[in-house]
């Protein structure tokens, strides 16, 4: 996955429903482009230039994962997709709607479709107002000078009146708040840590990732199952008890709940699959005892992709000790969670087939399967 780049985004309308395009705007900005971290109050202010009908404007800072070009190219989509067509005298001319990047982090870029930090927003109370309201220690790249300074010396001595309404973020729509823990499962391959990633950094949760890339036992045992399967699982056990045990002890009164990329039930499911009869008999007896006074958690998800995907996935990442795995072997891993969650109708399951998804690289697909969690 890309960085995340804080993005300062001017909009204004003094066409039609002015407040409803500004909020159509925001809502196709969270749907295209990221997450919206905060929305500034709403302010009036008059058309300058030409005449016109009166402005309402607001500012907001997004996190996206996408480069300035892009992103000013999402953010003219979304201007036609409202029924805006810019044209070389779109500073002279009443609009549905407008949208501008007025900083991207401190870049600063000087093309010909894009220029950051946005050249003439220094200039105007209508966007400086707003933006000290969600950003007034950000410094301007180049005149080094906060957003309240230069609201201050500003020259527009524009009438800006705040208006009492306010805009929605759409990221409250996704409501976790009756759960304490969500463990999202899946496949080797199937995208757990991707998805625990990005909803631990959306929705500020603490974030506990397995450490199995430290097992020294997973290479041999991909090169010789049979002999390393009950000391791989062993290792497993141990590990996994104590990072859970320690990682669930340790609250975090700073973060909204917690949220994991593997249950600790995966250790059942994985050995019955690589271990003889005997062998994982004598295992669960050791598990259970181990396990026996863990947390479990409140909602567990479990993210089903199909074996043509799981395969494309496992080649993508390239882990050298992974390539060989059979389909077999993905099957098998497969069926062992669907009979397991089966048998413990107890637990708060939720199966999200996600084989025709990407939710990596297509942000329409990760909002799909929030719904589906939250829904």
């Amino acid at each position: 996955m890309n960085q995340y780049q804080n993005v300062y985004i001017s909009l204004g309308s003094n066409k039609g429903d002015k407040f409803k395009n500004l909020q159509d705007a925001i809502t196709s900005i969270y749907f295209r482009i990221g997450n919206i971290k905060i929305i500034s109050k709403v302010y009036k202010s008059p058309a300058l230039g030409f005449e016109g009908d009166y402005f309402l404007n607001a500012c907001l800072i997004v996190e996206t994962e996408l480069k300035p070009t892009k992103l000013m190219r999402e953010l003219l989509t979304i201007e036609k997709s409202l029924g805006r067509t810019r044209t070389q005298k779109k500073e002279h001319e009443s609009r549905i709607i407008d949208l501008d990047i007025i900083f991207f982090g401190d870049e600063v870029m000087n093309s010909k479709t894009l220029k950051l930090p946005h050249p003439e927003m220094h200039k105007r109370k209508f966007v400086l107002q707003p933006l000290s309201d969600i950003a007034p220690d950000v410094v301007h790249p180049k005149k080094k000078k906060d957003v309240s300074a230069l609201l201050d010396g500003c020259k527009d001595k524009s009438d800006i009146e705040s208006i009492n309404l306010w805009l929605k973020n759409p990221s409250r729509a996704y409501d976790f708040s009756l759960y304490n823990y969500i463990a999202i499962e899946g496949n080797i391959g199937a995208g757990k840590t991707s998805l625990a990633t990005k909803m631990a950094h959306d929705f500020n949760a603490k974030l506990i990732l397995e450490r199995f890339a430290d097992n020294p036992f997973l290479p041999k045992f991909y090169e010789e199952p049979k002999r390393y399967a009950f000391t791989l699982e062993m290792s497993f056990l141990a590990d996994r008890y104590q990072q859970i045990s320690d990682d669930l002890s340790q609250l975090d009164l700073f973060k909204d709940f917690i949220i994991s990329d593997y249950d600790v039930f995966k250790s059942l499911i994985f050995s019955k699959v690589t271990l003889p009869e005997d062998e994982f008999m004598l295992y669960r007896k050791l598990f259970y005892q181990v396990y026996k006074d863990i947390a479990k958690p409140d909602l567990y998800v479990y993210l089903y992709q199909n074996t043509k995907r799981l395969q494309e996935n496992i080649k993508k990442r390239g882990r050298d000790y992974e390539q060989n795995i059979e389909d077999t072997y993905l099957e098998n891993i497969n069926s062992g969670y669907l009979e397991f969650l089966k048998n413990h109708p107890e637990f708060n399951v939720k199966i999200i087939d996600i084989s025709d998804r990407d939710f990596v690289k297509n942000r329409e697909d990760y909002l799909w399967i929030l719904n589906e969690i939250c829904g």
